[in-house]
């Protein structure tokens, strides 16, 4: 059967629903527990749920907004069951926000940004445009001051985020990142892998990351 994703209104997630995410996140390495993802329904207003023969493979609590004036989509905590099928989760789940992003901001260049823990989570930006951070490119002053927008969104403390490196030092335990293996993690390119040599995600540690959806692609979703 074909994954089917489905985005609404957190607050129209059952019970059932929050168990079986829970339920998700314990059988991979990162497991939330149902009481933090219950507090994350009160934090975020949008969840995108991904299923495979009614079953919850993916999902990511979001939220669109105008960030000073900019169309964004903003994604908090993510997490993606470790199954042969992971990687057509992930994109489905993203066209699924992306689309819903040109409906809400037609003709407009939409921000995406979340947090990750390890290059995985970079494969969530593989639609996008003028990445950051990457690799061998140094941002600029506007993007830095991104950086520092989305850390504050996603309530990371103060004095915890370095704005040049992009990294979240000693957050939240778990880190509350974009939770995504790679099906193929030997794709992945090894200075990619490098952004995140200091990143100790047992401690806390993530990466503030975001790119762009341009306009003339996010129409062709339509």
């Amino acid at each position: 059967m074909a994954i089917e994703v489905d985005t609404k209104d957190c607050t129209a997630l059952s019970d059932a629903e929050l168990a079986e995410m829970a339920d998700l996140c314990a059988a991979g390495p990162r497991p939330y527990e149902a009481g933090l993802l219950s507090k994350l329904v009160e934090d975020w207003v949008l969840v995108t749920l991904a299923r495979d023969s009614a079953r919850i493979k993916g999902f990511s609590f979001c939220t669109l907004e105008r960030i000073g004036g900019t169309p964004s989509v903003l994604i908090g905590l993510a997490s993606i069951k470790r199954t042969a099928k992971r990687d057509t989760v992930l994109r489905q789940m993203m066209t699924d926000q992306l689309r819903r992003a040109v409906l809400a901001f037609p003709d407009e260049d939409v921000l995406v940004g979340t947090r990750m823990a390890t290059a995985s989570g970079f494969e969530a930006f593989r639609a996008l445009t003028d990445i950051v951070p990457r690799p061998d490119y140094i941002a600029t002053g506007e993007e830095r001051a991104w950086g520092r927008r989305l850390a504050k969104r996603f309530g990371v403390p103060t004095g915890t985020y370095d704005e040049r490196t992009f990294k979240v030092t000693g957050g939240e335990i778990p880190a509350l990142v974009f939770d995504h293996d790679s099906a193929k993690p030997q794709t992945i390119p090894a200075d990619v892998v490098a952004l995140f040599d200091d990143i100790d995600e047992d401690a806390g540690d993530a990466l503030v990351g975001f790119g762009w959806a341009l306009a003339d692609d996010l129409v062709k979703l339509l």
